[in-house]
């Protein structure tokens, strides 16, 4: 198929697909890379729609083998025929947008050899700042909590700093004790394994770092682990080691880190959550009180909120209304 052929079928799944757009949107030929060509078309012209509608590289090369994956498992015969059906005469359903587990080569869940499981819903997450906010939010109710204690740059020593590390993480352990709150610590995975915490949450940088014995220690110990992800490619890379949960943002502009890709957006919120349907979901990055319910809607078990409730006037009013409406929402109409 030439490039003029690939560029239509292109334009057609873009237009098709365009609440999933970030940023401006590229022209065909602008979207096309030299070695497309030489891909399957159906592989080449989903990738060049990817491109189109704002997707990173990355995320464009799965999205091009998955729609080639849904085509080869709905219509084998189709594609053995020498010439694939015009533009013009492709269906609704060949446009749509891939989200079945097995075009993207996603294994039954749950599997041997995973992390321990977490529920599907983990309602409302709030990330805190402190010890003594997780004894806050913990008593206030709040199902599930992260420690992300970011020690004040400083003269101290490592020693000591690590020691305050530690003194925070086995503060947080000791006030959820006797609650039904869920404690997640980000990235000190070894002490909040020693200490006891419920679970772990890692970025994408932090597993890179962790060797197998690592992973296999924290598998052992039954400790849970949350890993963030920002797109396609790196939800497939940290769902190969089984967490227990995907985090999936930034779903809005968030001014509380650098965020490595732009902002996802709830469409493409709502599609990872129909791809992940099976697994434990939390959407993070940006969510307000006047964002949530627009993303309860896409499907997700659990919203996580930093500012929404540390920032708010009234935190524990706050944490109520969250609440509330986070487990009362009716999930079931996708954005």
């Amino acid at each position: 198929m030439n490039i003029d052929h690939l560029s239509q079928r292109a334009a057609r799944i873009a237009a098709a697909n365009a609440p999933l757009q970030i940023g401006t949107p590229l022209d065909p030929l602008a979207a096309t890379r030299p070695g497309d060509v030489d891909l399957h078309p159906v592989e080449a012209s989903a990738r060049i729609a990817a491109r189109m509608l704002g997707f990173i590289e990355a995320d464009a090369e799965v999205i091009g083998r998955a729609w080639l994956a849904r085509a080869q498992r709905t219509r084998p015969q189709g594609l053995q025929s020498p010439s694939l059906r015009e533009p013009a005469e492709a269906d609704q359903a060949e446009l749509a947008w891939p989200d079945h587990p097995d075009d993207f080569g996603l294994p039954p869940w749950p599997r041997d050899g995973s992390f321990a499981p977490c529920p599907a819903a983990l309602g409302l997450y709030v990330v805190a700042p402190d010890a003594q906010w997780i004894a806050r939010l913990a008593q206030w109710g709040v199902p599930t909590v992260q420690l992300r204690f970011k020690p004040t740059q400083g003269t101290q020593a490592h020693g000591e700093v690590q020691a305050l590390i530690r003194a925070q993480v086995r503060e947080a352990v000791r006030a959820v004790q006797g609650t039904a709150a869920r404690l997640f610590i980000n990235d000190y995975w070894r002490i909040a394994l020693e200490e006891g915490a419920y679970g772990v949450h890692l970025g994408q940088e932090d597993l890179s770092l962790l060797s197998e014995e690592d992973l296999d220690r924290m598998r052992q110990a039954g400790l849970r682990l949350g890993l963030s992800t920002h797109g396609y490619a790196e939800m497939l890379r940290a769902e190969a080691v089984g967490p227990s949960y995907l985090a999936m943002g930034a779903v809005y502009p968030t001014t509380l880190k650098a965020m490595p890709t732009a902002p996802q957006g709830p469409h493409r919120l709502a599609a990872y959550a129909r791809l992940m349907r099976d697994r434990s979901v939390v959407a993070i990055g940006g969510i307000d009180e006047s964002r949530l319910d627009e993303v309860v809607r896409t499907g997700v078990g659990s919203v996580a909120v930093v500012r929404a409730v540390i920032g708010a006037p009234d935190p524990e009013a706050a944490v109520r209304s969250l609440m509330q409406r986070v487990s009362g929402h009716p999930s079931s109409q996708a954005v």
